[in-house]
């Protein structure tokens, strides 16, 4: 499950994406203003006891980073955070999953938030294969993660291990 390294260049920049990538995400983003008044996304760090943490790389943006997508209308967050373990990791909730942090994302745009779980409490239901969406998946080594892991996954990571105070901010 672990994949090719990215260069220092792929680490986070949108200039990796093609311009299709860019457009499919602008779409997205007017879609949402449109549709949302404020958008609401959920990630998890999925730690397991050999200190390990779960990352995927997404096939439409660059970097390493923890699971997770949009909460949906309607959706409470931890159901969003389940169904999108589900989706990305093949991951479901075996017990509670706890809240760490809500972030202001404004890098993806001025409505954006994103809530950021910690879960220990969980079962691997099978290998994520690669699909449209996730290029890659599998669990590093909190002191050896993969080259082109997010700035934002990054400092949350730094956060959750108490290496870092928390930000307001993504």
């Amino acid at each position: 499950m672990s994949g090719r390294a990215q260069t220092g260049a792929e680490q986070g920049s949108d200039s990796t994406l093609t311009r299709l990538q860019r457009l499919q995400i602008r779409l997205l983003h007017v879609y949402f203003r449109l549709m949302r008044g404020m958008t609401l996304g959920v990630r998890a760090a999925v730690l397991n006891d050999r200190g390990e943490v779960f990352l995927v790389r997404h096939t439409y943006t660059p970097g390493w980073q923890l699971p997770g997508g949009g909460v949906e209308v309607g959706e409470p967050m931890v159901e969003a955070l389940a169904r999108e373990l589900a989706e990305e990791a093949r991951i479901s909730l075996s017990g509670p999953a706890t809240l760490f942090g809500v972030y202001f994302n404004r890098k993806i745009s001025r409505r954006d938030h994103v809530a950021l779980y910690v879960v220990r409490d969980f079962v691997v239901d099978a290998a994520k294969k690669p699909d449209l969406e996730i290029a890659e998946a599998a669990f590093f080594p909190l002191d050896a993660l993969p080259q082109g892991l997010t700035p934002g996954t990054r400092r949350r990571l730094a956060e959750i291990a108490g290496s870092s105070t928390p930000s307001a901010e993504w």
